[in-house]
């Protein structure tokens, strides 16, 4: 293996499907690498003083992905973070421009059902997931999602513990073989 610099503040952006560990395993790396942790859906809801489902009933999606660019755009500009983004912020190129100024985005992937298991435990409401078949909508999210997911180095989370992506993450961060 030959070592990676990782230039000191270049962020760590974690994306993908939702429940696919981008939380847990980004506070996870940020805490290892010393580096602040951010989400850009707690920043989004912090900042509107709504959750994202609330944001999304009563302002709907688009304004809901508006703010998701806003919040990019301003991530961008600084170093030394870990981001979790939501998972369809990197489905515009802008998003993905803004972050990869200072960054390096990985995608984290989990098998539909493991998601679904994930999701349920929650206690974050999912509105893409509300209806009457959440296993069938993951599926067909994620089909919609591929294109836009297969740019970015993934990392599969199914079966492996957050510690175990965690240093995946890293040996890839720092190494390449």
């Amino acid at each position: 293996m030959t070592f990676r610099e990782n230039t000191t503040g270049t962020n760590i952006i974690l994306t993908g499907f939702m429940a696919t560990g981008k939380t847990t395993i980004g506070k996870l790396l940020a805490g290892q690498l010393g580096y602040e942790f951010v989400d850009t859906d707690d920043l989004i809801e912090g900042r509107y003083g709504r959750t994202v489902a609330e944001i999304f009933q009563e302002k709907g999606e688009r304004a809901f992905r508006a703010m998701e660019t806003e919040v990019a755009r301003e991530l961008g500009k600084r170093g030394g973070l870990v981001i979790a983004t939501g998972g369809g912020l990197v489905l515009n190129p802008v998003n993905v421009t803004a972050l990869e100024r200072q960054g390096r985005i990985f995608c984290l992937v989990a098998a539909p059902g493991d998601i679904l298991e994930r999701a349920s435990r929650d206690t974050v409401v999912r509105p893409l997931l509300q209806g009457t078949n959440p296993k069938e909508r993951i599926t067909e999210l994620m089909q919609a999602r591929k294109e836009a997911y297969s740019h970015f180095t993934q990392v599969e989370t199914t079966g492996k513990t957050p510690g175990e992506v965690a240093a995946m993450l890293l040996s890839r961060i720092f190494y390449e073989t």
